[in-house]
């Protein structure tokens, strides 16, 4: 009778933990359909470092502009795709191969520290997720990246993420950095620039204390020279 009534209590529990999960994914879908036609006030990310700014220095504020894909410039969208996500126009969200070579970088560093992850996985992240690296939250990461895919077009995707991802220290979106690090407009960005706001994504907030930085010059022409061969994504 003990016996039943434990294996009982762990069925209820189970079953309440799978409610869950699943409860989570409804709310992620629902949203990500929100945002299919609403443009997203804010990120997860960029709450948590509001929280961490905040505790810093209590009047400090994000800047965050928010403008249409149509006014960001096209250098940019070249550079970033150049360099974070080659084949973002044509692939499904995920690239098994950088995956796959991620997670051997993990296995030797015997933690998760390795990226592989497209312009929709950052998204996905961005928009849901904490800062914590851990295969749990890299799950969750592919579940959200598979239905932002599945529900908004590839521009769509890469209009949220032009104008949430962070450049610099509470620096958020295309508008906002370019206005931070060369007083311009988003849709005003040279090669040059764009270029080197696209190096900066891996780690924004080094480069934006470390402006002079070899690699990030060095990268910089790198990039530049692929823009050109850089395919923008379609509206559906």
């Amino acid at each position: 009778m003990i016996k039943w009534i434990k294996s009982s209590r762990l069925a209820y529990f189970v079953a309440l933990l799978i409610i869950a999960w699943l409860a989570t994914q409804l709310f992620y879908l629902l949203q990500i359909g929100v945002w299919t036609f609403v443009n997203p006030s804010d990120t997860a990310y960029m709450r948590t470092t509001e929280w961490r700014l905040r505790g810093e220095q209590p009047t400090i504020a994000l800047q965050h502009i928010w403008v249409p894909y149509d006014q960001i410039s096209r250098n940019l969208k070249r550079a970033i795709i150049a360099s974070e996500d080659a084949d973002f126009a044509n692939n499904n969200g995920v690239e098994v191969d950088a995956i796959l070579q991620a997670w051997e970088k993990d296995k030797r560093r015997g933690r998760p520290v390795a990226g592989g992850s497209t312009i929709s996985q950052q998204l996905a992240r961005n928009l849901f997720l904490s800062t914590e690296k851990s295969y749990i939250r890299k799950g969750q990461e592919l579940i959200i990246t598979l239905m932002l895919e599945m529900v908004m077009s590839k521009e769509r995707i890469f209009e949220i993420y032009l104008n949430s991802v962070e450049w610099g220290n509470g620096i958020y979106g295309a508008q906002a950095a370019a206005q931070h690090y060369y007083r311009t407009n988003a849709n005003n960005l040279s090669v040059g620039q764009a270029a080197r706001l696209a190096v900066m994504l891996p780690r924004p907030r080094y480069y934006d204390q470390n402006r002079n930085s070899a690699y990030l010059a060095q990268r910089s022409s790198v990039i530049a020279g692929r823009m050109g061969g850089a395919e923008l994504p379609k509206a559906k």
